[in-house]
């Protein structure tokens, strides 16, 4: 005995209709499941190949941040022993400018300027000798106290100021120049 003769008769179209179906969607079933893992692992290698691409643009990223961050110290450092140098030179006038504005505040010293002509009655000789010696060269007139601090303070100023200039011509400089 068959398989088939056990259906009756008028329903063994509908048996085997039936049953071809089920072979048919079983294979398309398989099919599916077969283009599905095939898809699944092109797309997992796809994903691996991205993600490998994605690591070595990230690690070169960091790379290059790591050398910018050491030449963003190494000119931090290079500016501020720049900076610790020229406020040294700007901290030693200030003290030399203090110094000689409290010797001339004390008389200790005084400025004096050549003159272009002699005094009035001394027929173009020098200064008056002391009881030292004898003052020889060109006659020079005595600043005023008050006048002598009003031009230290001026080329006080003066001095700051070129101090200042300095660093930032050195910060520009050092900035400015590529690496």
């Amino acid at each position: 005995m068959r398989l088939i003769d056990l259906v009756p008769p008028a329903l063994r179209r509908w048996a085997v209709a039936l049953v071809l179906l089920a072979i048919a969607g079983a294979a398309a079933g398989g099919a599916w499941v077969a283009q599905d893992w095939r898809y699944g692992k092109e797309l997992a290698e796809q994903a691996g190949k991205v993600d490998q691409v994605a690591l070595k643009r990230a690690e070169d990223a960091l790379a290059k941040l790591a050398i910018e961050q050491d030449k963003r110290a190494a000119l931090e450092r290079l500016l501020q022993a720049n900076d610790a140098t020229h406020y040294k030179e700007l901290s030693d006038a200030k003290k030399t400018q203090q110094l000689l504005s409290d010797r001339l505040a004390t008389a200790d010293v005084r400025l004096s300027v050549l003159l272009t002509t002699g005094p009035l009655g001394g027929a173009g000789l020098s200064a008056t000798a002391s009881a030292g010696g004898v003052v020889h060269g060109p006659t020079r007139g005595q600043l005023d106290p008050a006048h002598a601090q009003r031009i230290i303070g001026i080329t006080d100023a003066g001095d700051q100021g070129l101090i200042a200039l300095a660093g930032c011509q050195a910060y520009a400089k050092e900035v400015s120049t590529p690496k």
